[in-house]
Parts: structure tokens; sequence; C-alpha cells
């Protein structure tokens, strides 16, 4: 790419080793070779917020439908003490049927005496 990059700065080199690289050594190539197209002085200047966004999708990537289900109704639960029913029940804030959330909550082992997760 006929540019001079003589530098990594510390911080850089890092954030370089201690991100996971899911992709192997491809991912890591590619990465360097954005990187050196991105910068323009001597420093080698890469995307490092995209290292940040691409960690977090990866580990948001390992929640399952059901699991985030789960947590939703067991936050909309709380937040409504626990009240199901009635116009400011969990139910109408996440807009279903009183017994739509009761089928649901039974199916995902959630427990309203208990307040915690049955094994399922």
């Amino acid at each position: 790419m006929d540019k001079q990059i003589e530098h990594i700065r510390p911080e850089t080199m890092s954030a370089l080793v201690s991100y996971q690289w899911p992709g192997n050594i491809r991912e890591l190539q590619n990465f360097i070779e954005r990187s050196v197209i991105l910068t323009s002085g001597k420093t080698l200047e890469p995307p490092l917020a995209s290292l940040n966004s691409a960690a977090e999708t990866e580990s948001f990537g390992a929640i399952t439908l059901e699991d985030a289900e789960r947590d939703h109704i067991r936050k909309i639960l709380e937040q409504t003490r626990w009240v199901v029913a009635g116009p400011n029940g969990a139910a109408a804030r996440l807009g279903i049927k009183r017994s739509t959330l009761y089928f649901r909550m039974q199916k995902l082992g959630i427990s309203r005496a208990k307040r915690e997760l049955l094994p399922t």
C-alpha cells in the first residue's frame, strides 16, 4: 500500500493482543489491512471501536431467544411488583393477554410465588 507504518501505540497493541479474534488469523489480517488503509501517518491508527462493538455483539449472540424472553418477562414482572392483570399489570405492559402471560411464565419456568427460575 506504499505506506511506512513505523509505530504502534502500546494501548493499541494491548487491545490487539487482548481481543479474542473469533475469525482467527484472517480476521486479524483483514483488520490490520483496514487499519493501514485508514492510517495517514507513520503510527498505526486502527478502528479499535469496531473491536469493542464486535465483542459486544459476540457476547450478546450467546443468549437464546428463550433466555431473552425469560429475562424480559421477569424484568417487567419485577417493575410491576408481580402484578399480572389490570391496566398497569405486566400483561398490559407486554401487550399480551393475562392468560398468555401465565402460559409463558409456566413454559419458561418463572414462578410468581418464589420469584425465581424453576427448572424446566
